[in-house]
């Protein structure tokens, strides 16, 4: 069955909250220089010139095939992706062409689709900070302008550098209150520790800034915050010869240290009406750290870890249990007792979730299963983990058209749609992933004036 098909005995919208547009980066690159031009002059043009505005331009990533086998392991230089765009020529085309991606939607079965940048991503990483604002300033500008023309159908997503939260600010503030922009994305900051190498900033715990403004001003204006990163290159997935090793599991990975950092940080305990969708990295991972956070706050939660108090010991017992059943080298009361009174370290806050209010398994669905959605691809058959097996996580289906991993565009919704005649979904179950949840996780403002708002009108309405 085609996709346009599958479309056709739906009785709702499908909605793509992570397709990919593709960009001209040659083109991006004139349009950055001629507005540092017009706003620095020579000296902030050049510094435009002198800088990889993308990871296909120039970079250490880019670099790759011109090293040597012995160059690359002397940098341990991480293999990056290549032959990475398909290469039916019709769907090429269409990830750089708005209008022919319009075009398409009905072939593909999708009534809206939501476009993240490709490229576009690695603007947020530019370390120069008056050219990581400008260049997605610029980026922002120029797709919204370019896609404006098809908004029933289709909206970019503008993307947020977020190294301080006024810059992020500032970026939301025009993106959304002089472009219009209905979705905002941020990804990892990568920070510099002093003797330590690198850390990720993940926007709860142990943040460099108060990113709280941020998460208020998101909230005032009615955006969902789409989180796109990757760890490829980072951690255990640096391999020097295979993009393959490096590529799976990296924006599972990273989603789960954002998702838990948010958790833990308190982050939707404070701003319980924001959302966040994670994108491409499935729903696996989220399943399992949902379990792994449950069992941990019933285990050093505020009402369990008083139990693990080193002070709860009983000395006397214990010098007396080794005495009766040690071995004669571990029978001496004094050395029992030196090693088992030793000091213990004492936090000021024992509670790991006192920040997230944790008080009871109930407060998981407010803090975690509500503001959290799960952007799942198409032929993931771990999509259905997300219905059972626990509460229901908000599944929500993000295409990747645009990607090597999609072969072809109108092959998107009819693989969605064989976890259902293969029965490991319901029809209901379908409808939230691809209606339902999106619906959720924008709120039906983001509807008005597409091709979807009387369906959504409707569906809030009935409830």
């Amino acid at each position: 069955m085609r996709s346009e098909q599958v479309r056709a005995q739906l009785d709702h919208p499908v909605i793509d909250v992570d397709g990919h547009l593709q960009e001209i980066t040659p083109l991006l690159r004139d349009e950055v220089l001629d507005r540092a031009r017009s706003l620095g002059g020579p000296r902030l043009a050049q510094r435009v010139a002198d800088t990889p505005l993308t990871y296909d331009e120039g970079t250490a990533r880019s670099r790759w095939f011109d090293l040597t086998e012995e160059e690359r392991r002397d940098a341990w230089a991480v293999c990056p992706a290549w032959w990475a765009m398909p290469t039916d020529t019709r769907d090429r085309a269409t990830a750089y062409l708005p209008s022919l991606l319009y075009e398409r939607l009905d072939e593909m079965g999708i009534d809206f689709s939501v476009l993240y940048p490709s490229l576009g991503l690695s603007l947020v990483g530019i370390a120069d900070d008056e050219v990581r604002q400008l260049a997605c300033r610029v980026y922002n500008d120029t797709y919204a302008e370019l896609y404006r023309p098809y908004a029933d159908r289709l909206t970019p997503v503008a993307v947020l550098p977020t190294v301080t939260p006024a810059e992020a600010i500032d970026e939301l503030e025009h993106a959304v209150g002089e472009l219009g922009a209905k979705a905002v994305a941020i990804g990892h900051v990568r920070r510099a520790v002093p003797g330590a190498g690198v850390r990720l900033e993940t926007y709860g715990i142990d943040s460099a800034y108060d990113y709280d403004p941020l998460w208020r001003r998101c909230v005032e204006l009615g955006v969902a915050v789409g989180v796109h990163a990757s760890e490829q290159a980072w951690g255990s997935r640096r391999s020097i010869s295979s993009y393959t090793y490096n590529h799976i599991g990296c924006f599972s990975a990273a989603a789960e240290s954002m998702c838990k950092s948010l958790f833990l940080g308190g982050v939707t305990a404070r701003f319980p009406t924001l959302r966040f969708a994670f994108l491409e990295g499935g729903v696996g991972w989220a399943r399992t750290l949902l379990a792994d956070l449950v069992s941990h706050w019933e285990k050093r939660g505020a009402g369990a870890i008083g139990a693990l108090d080193p002070a709860r010991l009983d000395i006397e017992h214990l010098v007396a249990l080794f005495g009766e059943y040690g071995p004669p080298a571990l029978r001496d009361e004094q050395t029992v007792r030196a090693f088992f009174t030793r000091p213990d370290p004492r936090p000021a806050e024992a509670d790991d979730f006192a920040a997230a209010a944790i008080s009871s398994a109930a407060d998981f669905g407010p803090r975690f299963v509500d503001p959290f959605f799960f952007g799942c691809e198409a032929d993931d058959p771990i999509n259905a983990w997300a219905f059972t097996g626990g509460p229901r996580l908000q599944a929500v289906l993000g295409s990747d058209i645009g990607h090597w991993d999609v072969p072809r565009l109108e092959g998107v919704l009819r693989e969605a749609y064989e976890l259902v005649e293969g029965g490991a979904l319901s029809e209901a179950d379908f409808r939230d992933f691809v209606f339902t949840h999106p619906v959720r996780l924008y709120g039906p403002g983001f509807f008005a004036g597409t091709a979807c708002e009387v369906a959504v009108r409707k569906e809030v309405a009935t409830g």
